[in-house]
């Protein structure tokens, strides 16, 4: 299948006041898609009978998006609007409700998955990670059913399971139902604060490290204990890789402990995150005190910096819009990122690393040979379509059109 885009706006460098970026220059372009990849971008390319057409009347083309920490499994999107209840014992809070509350969601809980993935498609994303509860109370079902919706999907998106003990993996007592989970080809074993939830950190951590390595998953651990606590569980967990010699990838959501450290510790703590090349994946919190991570600084120390949602809305949280143009705006805003340079940039933390223009404002996508990821939308620049949260018309994923929204085009006066 061949899809050419017609008249699309691609970046080509930054434009500069002597020394200082002031923005960014771009031209227009056609865009041959061949078997799902780019094919040929030159200033007109002929149309053949066998091509799709897009006209893209000055777009910007993107790289799509892809949503790193999400639940599809427990959601009350789709259905009645609810807020969350007080919380009373923190995190236990939630844990308790869940005990009751998600065996009685499983009847719509298929659906709603379905209605999540639907609406982050529709946000520009091809590549979805999805943590999933394993509990006595349900066992392994959201398993179950988050293979069989994502499965819908997956001429669509690419994606990532997570069999998430939420309720801890010891305090739960659920090895033999992650063993089962593991078993049935989920990409990555999870786990939630060692500390807070199980009481046991070197247990727990070890017992996570332990099944990843048997079955050869990736990890994706939940630490939101603050402060040197959860700084002393980052190190415990390093200290197990080490002692597993694992090298499947580690992610640890949420890590909030990095938001409130004296400078020292910060830069230790972060030397080794490197080091062992861990994932950092934040919802970027906009609440009271230190809640937000310094993602700047991690990632200009060599930490990788990826982000989601974390619930659309849920019995946790009401806020989650599963819109990452979004999510990028109130990033650049929390750490004031407010030049051209700055908010483009950002656009990293939200698709694996890809951005149009790399920091010397050299060309580095798309190029051709790589594989057609993208989004059109009607902005002017990256820092444009983040900073004013430009509408995306089209998403398009291994080559082909997986959404098309009706955009009234505005270009930079939107």
């Amino acid at each position: 299948m061949q899809l050419l885009l017609k008249q699309v706006r691609l970046e080509q460098g930054y434009t500069y006041d002597g020394e200082t970026i002031i923005g960014t220059k771009t031209d227009f372009f056609d865009v041959l898609i061949d078997n799902g990849i780019f094919a040929l971008i030159e200033k007109e390319i002929a149309v053949t009978d066998e091509m799709t057409i897009i006209e893209a009347n000055g777009q910007l083309l993107l790289p799509s998006l892809r949503e790193m920490h999400i639940h599809i499994d427990k959601t009350y999107f789709g259905g009645e609007w609810k807020a969350p209840t007080p919380v009373t014992e923190g995190i236990v809070t939630r844990i308790k409700e869940e005990e009751w509350l998600l065996p009685q969601q499983l009847p719509v809980a298929r659906e709603r998955a379905r209605k999540v993935v639907e609406h982050y498609i529709a946000n520009g994303h091809t590549h979805i990670r999805s943590h999933c509860n394993i509990t006595p109370q349900i066992g392994t079902e959201h398993i179950k059913i988050t293979k069989e919706v994502l499965a819908e999907f997956e001429d669509q998106i690419t994606y990532e399971i997570v069999a998430f003990p939420q309720h801890g993996l010891l305090r739960s007592n659920v090895e033999p139902l992650m063993r089962e989970a593991l078993e049935m080809g989920v990409t990555h074993i999870g786990g939630v604060d060692p500390a807070t939830i199980d009481r046991n950190i070197h247990q727990s951590l070890e017992k996570t490290v332990a099944l990843a390595k048997e079955y050869d998953v990736a990890i994706d651990i939940h630490i939101h204990d603050r402060d040197t606590l959860g700084v002393f569980e980052f190190d415990v967990l390093m200290d197990f890789i080490d002692k597993y010699e694992f090298k499947n990838p580690v992610t640890i959501s949420h890590a909030m402990a990095l938001a409130n450290l004296e400078d020292h510790v910060l830069e230790r703590i972060t030397e080794r995150l490197a080091d062992y090349k861990i994932d950092i994946t934040s919802t970027v919190p906009t609440g009271l005190g230190k809640s937000t991570i310094p993602i700047p600084y991690l990632y200009d120390r060599g930490v990788f910096i990826s982000m989601g949602h974390d619930s659309l809305t849920d019995h946790w949280s009401p806020f989650g819009t599963g819109d990452t143009i979004h999510r990028l705006n109130i990033l650049t805003e929390r750490f004031r990122y407010i030049t051209e340079f700055d908010i483009s940039q950002s656009l990293k933390y939200a698709t694996g690393g890809i951005t149009p223009l790399n920091e010397k404002g050299e060309v580095v996508w798309p190029k051709v040979g790589d594989q057609a990821n993208a989004l059109l939308a009607d902005g002017v620049s990256t820092a444009h379509v983040i900073a004013r949260l430009c509408p995306i018309s089209t998403v398009i994923s291994k080559g082909k059109i997986i959404h098309q929204n009706e955009v009234t085009v505005k270009g930079e006066y939107r």
